[in-house]
């Protein structure tokens, strides 16, 4: 009758094994419904990375990556510059009127990032631009940007945990907001903000 013994053992195993998957599914899906709703924002732990009082419209930009599966621009398993979908930017409110837009960015990821405003051509959208060999977009029509940290305009890039601010003035349109540190854009760093 030891096998008797075993099939209870069988199914005690095999209610913790699954007890222990709710567990981790559900802590899984709270961590991630918090991420995507601000509810990890990191920018608090740079205390004094606050822009001051920001004119027009202001739009909350968040740039994130999965930074442990990159490294300098090589992802995991020696692909270069692509594996879409490893980062991510969201812009809160995602349509605002003409005039004065300030972009105060935080970058919640594991990389430094930056944020460049370029006008989206008719027909085209977000994250159709061509990559070039660099892995970067060219961004010669770019109308400002948000790359220094706790800092308004360009720099070196926003480092992890800080943000940065850009106060420009927009026209009707749609516009796309990009990362373009070397293979940020085709790993997903782009969003589009249409002005009104």
């Amino acid at each position: 009758m030891r096998t008797h013994g075993t099939t209870g053992s069988s199914r005690r195993r095999t209610f913790w094994i699954g007890a222990a998957a709710a567990v981790v599914l559900g802590l899984g899906s709270t961590a991630l419904a918090a991420a995507a709703t601000g509810g990890f924002d990191r920018t608090s732990a740079a205390a004094g990375c606050r822009p001051p009082a920001l004119t027009g419209s202001v739009v909350r930009v968040t740039v994130t990556d999965m930074g442990s599966m990159m490294t300098d621009g090589t992802m995991m398993g020696g692909a270069r510059f692509g594996d879409a979908g490893r980062m991510a930017v969201i812009d809160n409110p995602q349509a605002v009127p003409a005039g004065a837009v300030s972009l105060w960015v935080a970058n919640v990821g594991m990389r430094a990032h930056e944020i460049l405003v370029l006008p989206l051509a008719a027909g085209r959208g977000a994250g159709e631009r061509a990559v070039g060999a660099d892995g970067r977009v060219d961004e010669s029509s770019s109308l400002g940007e948000s790359s220094r940290s706790c800092a308004e305009g360009a720099g070196d890039g926003i480092a992890p945990g800080a943000t940065g601010w850009v106060t420009l003035t927009l026209a009707t349109g749609r516009y796309e907001l990009l990362c373009n540190i070397p293979g940020h854009y085709a790993a997903g760093a782009y969003t589009e903000l249409d002005v009104n």
